[in-house]
């Protein structure tokens, strides 16, 4: 698939070589379905192929209709809806797994990626937006009015995309068992002192930011070559864990989105109340 094709994402490059990937389905906040991540996964494909590409950042789309930045999504996480493949053509349709809810294909192209990956989370960020984040990007920018929530158990499901690795080695075993297990809301200063991202930036300085750090990866500023090797050496001790991971993760989600705890979630996230589970 060319980056031409792409409905729910972006694909732009500038004359230095940075690609700039954008969740682009404001309407629905950025929110990230099976498609969202087979587009994903055929952008890094192509970033990763085209020599004239050196670096990407990845960002979220503002909404029109919206001016106010504290409401401004990064995206809202995975979209569990019923019209998410609606409109997905029959021949794309065939090529997505969609038994593959930890995104374990999109996940590892973006870890083993050679270039480097620049976030610039400007919104909220919520369960796979925040852990594809983790997982893909080496450095993570995020606006003063940006947030994280990780709220798997909210919905009676578990996390995925490689963060069941990853947020234990990041935080500890007991620091990532707590945010895992209560979900709760973790603002930039939470984020930043915990280490879940780099740097806060003002919000109107965001993507400016972003691009100016990321310029002093790649030639002429950066050593490109360098930088790529010297991350290949950082990812290369943990890419089996990490899709051992995902298998894993997998596993448990099947088990999980048929349960009625999953049911009660959706329901009452649907209706606007709090969920009352039955642990089954």
């Amino acid at each position: 698939m060319k980056p031409e094709r792409f409905r729910e994402i972006l694909y732009e490059m500038d004359e230095s070589g940075i690609v700039t990937l954008t969740f682009n389905t404001p309407v629905r906040k950025n929110a990230l379905s099976h498609y969202t991540f087979h587009e994903i996964f055929w952008a890094l494909d192509h970033f990763e192929s085209d020599d004239a590409a050196h670096a990407m950042i990845i960002t979220g789309a503002k909404d029109p209709d919206y001016s106010d930045p504290t409401s401004e999504a990064f995206s809202s996480g995975g979209y569990f809806k019923p019209d998410a493949n609606v409109a997905v053509p029959d021949e794309i349709l065939r090529q997505i797994d969609l038994t593959d809810f930890a995104q374990k294909r999109t996940t590892l192209r973006a870890f083993e990626c050679s270039k480097p990956i620049v976030a610039a989370i400007n919104g909220f960020a919520i369960g796979g937006a925040y852990t594809f984040t983790l997982a893909a990007a080496d450095l993570i920018f995020m606006s003063e009015h940006a947030w994280i929530q990780l709220p798997f158990t909210k919905f009676g499901i578990s996390p995925e995309l490689a963060s069941s690795f990853l947020l234990p080695r990041l935080l500890g075993l007991h620091k990532a068992k707590e945010i895992l297990f209560y979900g709760e809301r973790i603002d930039a200063e939470q984020a930043l002192s915990l280490q879940l991202v780099n740097e806060i930036i003002p919000h109107s300085d965001l993507l400016s930011y972003s691009c100016e750090k990321t310029r002093q990866l790649i030639p002429p500023h950066g050593a490109g070559l360098s930088i790529r090797e010297m991350k290949k050496l950082l990812n290369a001790p943990h890419l089996t864990d990490l899709s051992d991971a995902l298998d894993r993760e997998n596993v448990v989600l099947q088990k999980l989105f048929l349960s009625s705890d999953f049911e009660e979630g959706i329901t009452a996230r649907m209706e606007r109340r709090a969920p009352i589970f039955s642990g089954a």
